[in-house]
């Protein structure tokens, strides 16, 4: 396991991590949640890397370590996260490993990044884990609904202007993320279609074009990437080899899983081989 750090073309850099292996069946890229960083990963990559493959894992700009001086500095949007950081770990995991298959793991607006990112055409296949159009209508509980629509459309637009930026941590949200990040988030989430309905972005398009293999994997007490959100998010995705996997939590003896549960310890058992054995039958003979 070695700490890298990456040039970004358009300003700054990413701070990575990479498990590597000479003998190794693909190089699998780790592309995180928003408020999520790294190390979160590392139980997992550790997994992919004891099961065969090198492992990249990264923070996006303006978080966890791929920040120097103070988050409100950052410009950054969610956009720029998915076009150029995450066509910048691409480019280097290429060129760092001519000849070996690229494959991509994708939590949350990592999965958003897979089907949008023209880095993707670099891949053999990916798998999308809790990733959903984040339309606010789509969540069932109402309290969980409220909740967050006060969260994306009155509380962060006042603490970006408050402080530059979103003091996530003090909310216990996770990491603290740039202002551009955040309210653009809250833009999409209420446009019906989610950034498909952007003007300024051709979504809708990019995701046509996807042809590789997908595995796209939803969790039956997720109450963000419920099933109604997946098929509004893969809806557009009409040229891809679609697997969906809807776990549930009985199914496999596991008391929780939720958004984020699928890379903790507890579904490392029974949840992780799913996914390892998916990747394997997609490496070349």
């Amino acid at each position: 396991m070695n700490s890298i750090i990456i040039p970004v073309n358009e300003g700054g850099f990413l701070a990575a991590t990479i498990w590597e292996r000479s003998d190794a069946k693909a190089m699998v890229i780790l592309h995180p949640a928003t408020a999520v960083v790294q190390t979160f990963y590392k139980g997992f990559a550790e997994y992919l890397f004891n099961r065969g493959f090198s492992v990249l894992t990264y923070d996006y700009r303006g978080t966890g370590l791929s920040k120097s001086g103070k988050v409100r500095s950052y410009s950054v949007s969610m956009s720029d996260w998915i076009e150029q950081d995450v066509g910048c770990i691409t480019a280097w995991a290429k060129a760092r490993c001519p000849g070996l298959s690229l494959l991509a793991v994708g939590h949350s607006v990592g999965g958003h990044a897979v089907l949008l990112s023209p880095a993707t055409h670099a891949l053999q296949a990916a798998v999308i884990v809790a990733s959903h159009a984040g339309v606010t209508s789509t969540i069932k509980q109402t309290t969980e609904k409220v909740r967050v629509w006060c969260l994306l459309r009155v509380l962060a637009p006042v603490l970006c202007r408050l402080f530059g930026y979103m003091p996530a941590r003090r909310l216990g949200l996770g990491e603290d993320l740039p202002a551009p990040v955040m309210l653009q988030w809250g833009r999409w989430s209420a446009m019906p279609g989610y950034f498909y309905d952007d003007p300024d972005w051709d979504a809708r398009q990019r995701a046509s074009e996807i042809t590789l293999p997908v595995l796209v994997m939803g969790f039956d007490d997720d109450p963000w990437a419920n099933p109604e959100a997946i098929t509004r998010l893969m809806a557009p995705v009409r040229n891809a080899k679609i697997e969906r996997r809807e776990i549930r939590r009985a199914d496999f003896g596991i008391p929780a899983i939720g958004h984020m549960g699928f890379f903790r310890s507890r579904c490392a058992e029974k949840l992780w081989p799913v996914v390892g054995q998916w990747l394997e039958r997609q490496c070349p003979d």
